[in-house]
């Protein structure tokens, strides 16, 4: 199912801001915690940070490492539902049921959307095209190769 375009940035739009939603639970969880303060400032930055590294290694668009969907989708329920955990360990468990079931609506149309793209590139005329990603439209930059002025500078040595 390919979302209109509103629609997709719209739903682009509410992925960040539940990402965000999810850091901050985790931080506000943290800071619940009863015990001593330097503990509590651990969890508080601790817990979001861990939360935040693994999404940007794995499950972010521009992850550090590429892992198939299935593993992007496990990060993704790996964050969300530890902040779904957290609001319910903060006694407040409508917003965990809300926080939860508007990740999984999202997440779901998410990757349906990227599914459907996929989908039509590689059915497309262009999916032959080994620049082609397999989405309309989208392409790999060009490769860029240094000018032979430029290498001939590079292999410049000093004499002394």
């Amino acid at each position: 199912m390919r979302l209109p375009t509103p629609l997709h940035v719209l739903n682009e739009g509410l992925a960040f801001l539940l990402e965000l939603a999810a850091l901050a639970a985790l931080a506000w969880w943290g800071w619940a915690f009863p015990d001593a303060t330097v503990l509590r400032v651990l969890l508080a930055v601790a817990a979001p940070a861990s939360a935040a590294t693994l999404w940007g290694l794995f499950a972010a668009p521009r992850a550090r490492f590429p892992v198939p969907l299935p593993a992007v989708l496990a990060v993704k329920a790996l964050v969300f539902g530890a902040a779904t955990l957290a609001l319910y360990a903060l006694d407040r468990p409508a917003w965990a049921v809300a926080f939860a079931a508007v990740a999984v609506v999202n997440t779901a149309l998410a990757t349906a959307d990227r599914g459907a793209a996929m989908h039509r590139g590689r059915a497309g005329a262009g999916s032959a095209d080994p620049d082609h990603h397999g989405v309309p439209g989208v392409r790999r930059a060009a490769r860029v190769r240094p000018s032979p002025r430029r290498s001939r500078r590079t292999d410049v040595r000093w004499r002394g």
